[in-house]
């Protein structure tokens, strides 16, 4: 593995992709299926019987086939076709029954599971964190498939070729089944993306990519809570402070002590939704002196207190 990948490996540790909402959609042509926006969820979709299209917001069509799934990061509006000239209905007017806890099973007629639909599918709505490298989301592209990853990653097609039996048999407990195999593809698919040198990205990946500023990084992400100075993290790239400065900002697009700043409020956001750690205990552990600054910073870049966050977790 090159320097990249090895941090990128690294830094990915405490990714968090997985599923919240489940769907097996049984369906007979012609057919269109509008799915909305959903900001801050990923969507995946695996075809397990037939063929279909999927329209992306931009306008683009993509053809699958079964046994090929295809992962939306952004959540972004989209469309599941039987051909070009479908007529779409939002999703949520289809019919729908409960088949366990989080998985529904959804079709266009009274029988939500039939037995001779032309299309069978398996959806997954997922929670999608990368924690500290959250920025990475921003720069995937539209539409991730994993057709694409195939050749590099002969490992994934055993996993597709169990999600394609199990949506087709429907044995006992296939949805449980379905659902954590869903899981695993689309991070299979993430972190083929990273490990392929992150497309065109930008920004932050600029930033990893560079041997110098890579240093840098790696050392605010280790150690977030440590009081990094520009001079310190200037030394732990091997550079003077002014060289360091200049190249961060003409990288990343802000300066070294913001780009902390904002590592650690999403760390924050993290420790404290996902971990239910105490407030002044992430403060303390994200290198502030006082409550009272932690909050200042938290709702700056966050927009909320800290503890309004902390209540909202313990209401759910």
């Amino acid at each position: 593995m090159s320097r990249y990948e090895d941090l990128t490996s690294e830094l990915l540790m405490g990714m968090r992709l997985y599923g919240v909402k489940y769907q097996r959609i049984a369906l007979h042509a012609p057919f269109g299926l509008q799915y909305e926006d959903a900001p801050g969820k990923a969507q995946l979709h695996f075809v397990g019987r037939g063929s279909l299209l999927i329209r992306s917001a931009s306008g683009v069509i993509y053809p699958l086939q079964a046994g090929d799934a295809l992962l939306i990061p952004h959540g972004k509006p989209h469309a599941l076709i039987s051909d070009e000239a479908a007529v779409c209905v939002p999703i949520t007017t289809f019919n729908s029954r409960p088949i366990c806890d989080s998985v529904c099973a959804i079709g266009d007629g009274v029988d939500v599971c039939p037995d001779d639909s032309d299309v069978i599918l398996f959806s997954a709505c997922m929670a999608f964190e990368l924690g500290g490298m959250q920025p990475l989301v921003h720069t995937m592209p539209d539409v991730m498939l994993v057709s694409t990853l195939l050749a590099q990653y002969p490992e994934i097609q055993p996993i597709l070729d169990a999600m394609e039996r199990e949506t087709r048999q429907r044995k006992a407990g296939f949805a449980g089944i379905l659902s954590r195999l869903a899981d695993v593809v689309a991070a299979q698919i993430v972190r083929g993306w990273v490990e392929n040198g992150c497309g065109k990205g930008s920004g932050l990946v600029q930033a990893l990519r560079d041997p110098r500023l890579s240093l840098a990084m790696a050392a605010m992400h280790r150690e977030p809570g440590e009081n990094w100075t520009v001079e310190r993290l200037a030394r732990e790239s091997g550079s003077s402070r002014s060289v360091f400065a200049a190249r961060f900002q003409s990288a990343t697009g802000m300066t070294p002590l913001r780009y902390l700043t904002e590592l650690r409020m999403r760390l924050a956001v993290e420790r404290i939704v996902h971990e239910g750690e105490a407030v002044e205990s992430v403060a303390f552990h994200l290198g502030y002196g006082s409550l009272a600054a932690f909050s200042r910073a938290f709702k700056r870049i966050v927009g909320t207190p800290p503890g309004a966050l902390r209540a909202e977790r313990e209401m759910r």
